[in-house]
């Protein structure tokens, strides 16, 4: 008997790599260009969307009020999106303008006191102008300051924004001595609902942020902070996708260039 017989078995080299391991590759692969895919086309379908739908809402509304005579889709065989928002703007500019003078004010007072004489239209009149007045006449600082509030319990801290202080006779039914202002606190993801409240001057933590910030970061739920540049997320995203890439191409060529073990004559 040889010597050869009487050596122990060897063990088999190892067998190549399963398919699943290339197949996991591909997926990893695919699902980081899809995220940056879908990073870079997702905010730009939207804003998309949300124009063409204002749009032609306005166009909806404005339409019916424009003589058929002086629509385009009358010498058309098809009707021009914005057209009645180019109306709209029109014509808001020309009443801006024909309010600005002696008979324009004369006719606007008259319609406020015709106004100002009906119950149930007189407070919904007051308060949208006072609220149409602050945020579009460029002047003071209402909902335009953005505070830190604790609330809904003590250590938990929510985005506010600052406006007026309450009226005298608010102020003198609010207990305790010190000065309140009132604050929106918006709700994500949607900031136009919220609360309102009264809350003392020191219990709030002004910031230097913008409403528009404050606002973003209410929609995004946190995921887009103030500051935060997107083009560096995209980058950064598709970065990721390259390296896992290089990664997983170096795995590969590692376990190619693994020596097989020695066989024993």
């Amino acid at each position: 008997m040889s010597s050869r017989d009487d050596l122990p078995p060897q063990p088999e080299p190892p067998a190549d790599p399963p398919a699943e391991t290339t197949h996991h590759g591909l997926m990893f692969r695919f699902r980081n260009y899809f995220l940056t895919g879908l990073v870079v086309a997702g905010p730009v379908a939207i804003t998309l969307y949300i124009t063409w739908w204002f749009v032609t809402w306005v166009d909806g509304l404005v339409r019916p009020f424009v003589p058929s005579a002086y629509r385009p889709e009358t010498y058309l065989p098809f009707g021009i999106p914005g057209s009645g928002l180019i109306v709209a703007v029109v014509g808001l500019t020309l009443l801006g303008f024909l309010t600005a003078n002696l008979i324009g004010r004369t006719l606007v007072d008259l319609g406020e006191r015709i106004l100002g004489r009906i119950p149930a239209v007189r407070a919904i009149y007051r308060g949208l102008k006072q609220v149409f007045e602050t945020l579009f006449s460029g002047k003071g600082s209402s909902l335009r300051r953005v505070g830190l509030v604790e609330f809904p319990s003590p250590g938990m801290w929510s985005i506010v924004l600052i406006s007026q202080p309450p009226s005298t006779d608010i102020a003198n039914s609010l207990p305790g001595q010190e000065d309140h202002i009132s604050v929106f606190l918006p709700c994500a993801p949607n900031p136009t609902t919220g609360f309102f409240f009264y809350v003392p001057k020191s219990k709030i933590i002004e910031i230097d942020m913008s409403a528009e910030d404050a606002a973003t970061l209410i929609m995004s739920a946190g995921v887009v902070q103030p500051g935060s540049d997107p083009q560096k997320k995209v980058a950064a995203l598709a970065n990721m996708a390259q390296a896992a890439r290089i990664a997983h191409a170096g795995s590969e060529t590692s376990s190619d260039l693994q020596p097989e073990p020695a066989k024993v004559e």
